[in-house]
């Protein structure tokens, strides 16, 4: 089979788009069209189904899909393995960043590691903590630097490298503003605008508050914090918030409550990991 012909697949089914696929691949709609008639020709099998602009999968297409994925992982590791035999760090490193650490713990490594290693291709997705973590367990991504899960899989090794604390925050005209020593109970009687659920650090809110007992009223979520820092500032609510987002915002104090949430690396344990994911990872480590 046609690696491209599978790529396009592949993309075409994570999107359940044909132009959004085209767009990711930087290549016409026609152009995905024609790869996928391709590989529907050589199979025998029509491997999408097109209803009113919907795009789904056939039967013979969710057949296909995680055995093409992993041809496509086999082929590109072999790839790999064939350049770091020479020692040398080269080919394409494939990322999976969250938002927040991209835009405010990575720039530096980044821009540092492109310039000790130009033979080396940066392949960068900024997503969701949590996307990212399915990336890496299913072989689509050698390293993700995330939000570390609540629980791991035992096929996924991690490693910490920052503690991010947590602060309560509220614009600073909000009534909990006037507090002198708020507790969470006060907390409780406002709207809060949360990370969504899905997250982790949705859960970690919601988490500390479960066990006290305490419901929440939440307005309104979003998986953005920088989103939510500003939803804040405005007055729509409150929040628990990384310290890098606090800015003009109100701390709460919270003497006797601490939350924090752990940043770090995640690949997979039966992955051998590429010359330049080992000094991406040195780099990282010493951050």
């Amino acid at each position: 089979m046609n690696n491209q012909n599978l790529k396009a697949f592949i993309t075409v089914a994570e999107c359940n788009s044909f132009s959004v696929a085209a767009d990711r691949l930087y290549l016409t709609q026609s152009a995905i069209s024609k790869r996928i008639a391709q590989l529907e020709q050589q199979i025998g099998k029509r491997l999408f189904d097109r209803i009113a602009r919907q795009v789904s999968l056939t039967e013979a297409g969710a057949e296909l899909l995680p055995r093409a994925q992993r041809i496509l992982t086999e082929y590109e590791n072999a790839l790999q393995a064939i350049n770091d035999l020479s020692g040398e760090a080269s080919g394409t490193l494939r990322l999976a960043i969250s938002h927040h650490l991209g835009l405010h713990r990575l720039p530096t490594i980044l821009k540092q590691f492109a310039l000790q290693f130009p033979n080396v291709t940066l392949d960068i997705e900024f997503t969701d903590s949590e996307k990212a973590y399915e990336q890496v367990l299913h072989g689509e991504t050698e390293v993700a630097v995330i939000t570390l899960a609540l629980d791991s899989h035992h096929n996924i090794n991690s490693k910490k490298i920052w503690r991010d604390p947590l602060q309560f925050v509220c614009a600073n005209d909000h009534p909990l503003a006037k507090l002198q020593q708020p507790a969470l109970e006060d907390l409780a009687k406002y709207p809060i605008i949360l990370p969504g659920l899905n997250t982790y650090t949705g859960r970690i809110i919601q988490n500390l508050f479960h066990q006290q007992g305490i419901p929440l009223k939440s307005t309104m979520s979003t998986n953005y914090l920088e989103t939510i820092s500003t939803m804040v500032e405005i007055g729509l609510g409150w929040s628990v918030l990384p310290e890098t987002l606090v800015r003009d915002l109100y701390v709460m104090p919270f003497d006797q409550v601490t939350i924090a949430r752990e940043l770090g690396y995640i690949h997979h344990t039966n992955r051998s990991l590429s010359n330049a994911a080992v000094e991406f990872l040195n780099l990282l480590s010493r951050a």
